[in-house]
């Protein structure tokens, strides 16, 4: 009896650990040299999410803020005229449902199918340089939680986990 025990709380855990890991993925243009950007300015932020909780005024503020903490910590400063760099962001979320197998039955030998719903939020982070007008470096976060309410939670994190993959190693 115990070892059922022990096993269904190894996936339980097992399943919060996934369903909750962020995933922060980076490109960029190897041919610049990030040593040359001293400012940024945040020109546009797009929300693509069927949901109130991420599709508001104060969440686009709320990216912004974050954006704005995170590129200062890292050496930038914000103007609102000509800049060295240009920020975008487009933040979208998508609700699915996953099923998920555990063991069940007499002595585990049978298996139960439940169906979790998901909510993946991606935050995509455009800099671009205005001199060239492409783009030079791409951030994109996901989140994958329970609810949009909990992507809307974790949106300073995605950003700080972001931009901390800025400037870029070579």
């Amino acid at each position: 009896m115990t070892w059922r025990r022990v096993l269904t709380l190894g996936l339980a855990a097992l399943f919060v650990q996934t369903a909750s890991a962020q995933k922060i993925t980076t490109e960029f243009d190897q041919g610049v040299d990030f040593t040359k950007y001293k400012t940024f300015a945040i020109r546009n932020g797009q929300l693509k999410s069927p949901s109130p909780a991420l599709n508001s005024e104060l969440t686009k503020k709320k990216i912004e803020a974050a954006l704005d903490r995170a590129l200062t910590a890292k050496g930038l400063t914000r103007t609102t005229g000509p800049s060295d760099l240009n920020v975008f962001f487009t933040l979208g979320s998508l609700r699915r449902l996953d099923t998920e197998t555990f063991p069940a039955g007499w002595r585990g030998l049978g298996t139960r199918v439940v169906r979790v719903s998901n909510t993946e939020g991606n935050l995509v982070i455009d800099l671009r340089d205005p001199s060239t007008r492409s783009l030079v470096w791409r951030g994109i976060a996901t989140e994958e939680t329970s609810t949009p309410a909990k992507v809307a939670e974790k949106l300073d994190d995605m950003v700080k986990k972001a931009i901390a993959k800025y400037p870029p190693k070579k």
